[in-house]
């Protein structure tokens, strides 16, 4: 019998982890939209319940499709005029019954460049990327709704990394790069304490609160390139000059903005203790947790050809 119910605007690498960790806790159904309907099939199978959104019109009932909904995630990307879900279905969040508490996922980008220096939740917003600007945007149309009743939470993520999503990966495919750009770095924070932040909050609600999402240690992207090349036994690729380097304009973007996160606030008002402090606990989790799916993956194939052997 469950008596909470999560609902995920944009059912993707975090609504996923979020509901799965819930699931598991007990007492939770979990529902959410996608915009291929392969993966709405996909969804049904992990005993989530999917809709279509496609972001260019509204869900067919929602009041049918949110009725019951205590928790609330909002995790798709918003456009110039802001966040989708909210211009189309603002009104049907207002008449939620039973809402407990909401989430929107924005993004480190709102504070724009600091050349470096340290911004924490009481930092000025001022975006310097339309990336930036659209979450800025979005932000504010979903606090409006706080003081309109709706417990309203946004969890601004720095780099969002972990199992299949890091830079494990991008070194195995061989398309990472090193690239200098001297005293820039980037924060991150892997998928882990990302849901239990989500979680901590749900457990302690605070409408109107905002919360930085990164770990303790701010790095330069080819630190972290290196470092996944040392786990996995390959040569590093070459450091290569930040002005040298052909990148794609969206790429380039991401260097343009160098900033520092403070994560005070969630540990002092959640009390969270990261599971990953840095890149290097994470990507080791990381890689701890791929040779493990390998292992039970390549179990089950010999099981299997056993049972064909036998049959």
């Amino acid at each position: 019998m469950t008596d909470k119910k999560l609902f995920c605007f944009g059912y993707g690498y975090t609504g996923d982890y979020l509901g799965q960790a819930l699931k598991k806790a007990g007492g939770w159904s979990i529902a959410g939209t996608t915009r291929d309907p392969e993966k709405r099939r996909f969804l049904k199978n992990l005993g989530v319940r999917g809709y279509m959104f496609d972001y260019t019109q509204p869900l067919e009932d929602p009041q049918l499709f949110l009725k019951g909904t205590t928790h609330l995630l909002i995790s798709t990307p918003p456009a110039d005029n802001g966040d989708p879900t909210f211009l189309m279905h603002e009104d049907d969040i207002l008449s939620i019954p039973t809402l407990e508490w909401v989430g929107y996922l924005s993004s480190t980008s709102v504070y724009g460049d600091r050349d470096g220096e340290w911004v924490d939740e009481t930092s000025e917003v001022r975006p310097s990327t339309k990336r930036g600007s659209r979450r800025a945007r979005a932000e504010a149309q979903w606090l409006s709704l706080a003081g309109q009743g709706v417990p309203v939470h946004v969890f601004r993520l720095a780099g969002i990394y972990g199992p299949g999503r890091s830079a494990l990966d991008s070194v195995r495919a061989g398309i990472a790069r090193r690239i200098d750009k001297p005293g820039h770095a980037f924060s991150r924070i892997h998928i882990d304490d990302i849901v239990q932040v989500l979680m901590a909050s749900m457990a302690k609600p605070n409408p109107g609160a905002i919360y930085n999402l990164a770990d303790d240690l701010a790095a330069p992207s080819h630190a972290v390139i290196s470092y996944a090349c040392d786990m996995l036994g390959l040569t590093p690729p070459p450091l290569m000059k930040y002005d040298d380097a052909d990148m794609a304009p969206i790429a380039r973007s991401f260097y343009s903005d160098n900033k520092r996160i403070k994560n005070d606030r969630i540990k002092n008002e959640l009390g969270v203790i990261l599971k990953h402090p840095t890149f290097m606990e994470g990507l080791q989790d990381c890689l701890t947790k791929e040779q493990a799916h390998r292992s039970r993956m390549g179990a089950f194939a010999a099981a299997a050809m056993g049972g064909a052997r036998e049959g």
